[in-house]
């Protein structure tokens, strides 16, 4: 048996644009629902979220019947969480707040066997479907997506020496923790934000690194992907529920008599 080929990964370092949602309803049931839509790649988060390593494995096997690779973002760069979720078979990892190359380094070792880093060896595991992948030890690393996130005015400021770190496939943009960050809480979409990242992203796509980032707007995504960025993930599953329940009871009592 031979380890599947990550199509995301593939695609990014193509330069194909891959639009993708965010996914924080903790629920196998609920990815289940999204999974079938046809999104090229879809975010797990356990930073922001309630997920766990159980709710993770449900969703982890709800998209794995679809075509939308899922990629999840562990709690923290901790190589503890890495090891487990790798094992479990997550095809990608997005890294939070990464503020420095050391921390670049520390992400991408993780992920990686020794010599080359430091993820510890199981024989057995859902991610080489418990010992029966015989080329998984010689195939995994190309195939696992590492993409690092950058939150603050000072990461962006080292954006392009913490992309250039051998094994880092991607640069992800938080528009929300770098308006935080310069002072504009609670307006990711605030002009200052994206005068920020726009000129980082535009150095990054000069060395040829796929930059991405998430924005709860379907026009403002639509737009970025068409600058140029690579990866674009256009809304949440929360916050598409939370809409669509209220416009519903909105348009209800709008029409009543």
């Amino acid at each position: 048996m031979k380890l599947q080929s990550n199509s995301f990964t593939q695609a990014i370092s193509k330069g194909n644009k891959q639009l993708g949602i965010w996914i924080s309803l903790n629920s196998p049931f609920a990815a289940e629902v999204t999974a079938p839509a046809g999104f090229d790649w879809a975010l797990v988060d356990m930073e922001h979220s309630i997920n766990d390593y159980f709710s993770v494995l449900g969703q982890l096997q709800a998209f794995a019947s679809s075509n939308t690779t899922a990629i999840v973002r562990p709690e923290w760069n901790d190589a503890v969480a890495v090891k487990r979720l790798l094992d479990m078979g997550a095809p990608g990892l997005l890294f939070p707040m990464i503020q420095s190359v050391e921390e670049a380094k520390q992400a991408v070792a993780a992920t990686r066997y020794p010599p080359h880093g430091i993820r510890g060896f199981s024989g057995a595991t859902r991610a080489n479907k418990f010992g029966r992948v015989t080329d998984y030890l010689d195939r995994v690393e190309g195939e696992t997506t590492v993409i690092l996130q950058i939150e603050t005015r000072a990461a962006i400021e080292q954006a392009v020496e913490i992309a250039s770190v051998d094994g880092v496939d991607g640069i992800f943009f938080g528009p929300a923790d770098i308006a935080a960050d310069i002072g504009k809480l609670g307006k990711p979409l605030d002009t200052e934000v994206w005068d920020l990242i726009r000129p980082a992203a535009a150095k990054l796509r000069e060395i040829g690194v796929p930059v991405g980032t998430l924005v709860n707007d379907a026009a403002f995504a639509t737009q970025l992907l068409n600058e140029g960025f690579t990866f674009v993930a256009c809304g949440t599953d929360t916050s598409l529920l939370a809409r669509a329940a209220d416009t519903l009871l909105s348009t209800v009592k709008s029409g009543l008599k």
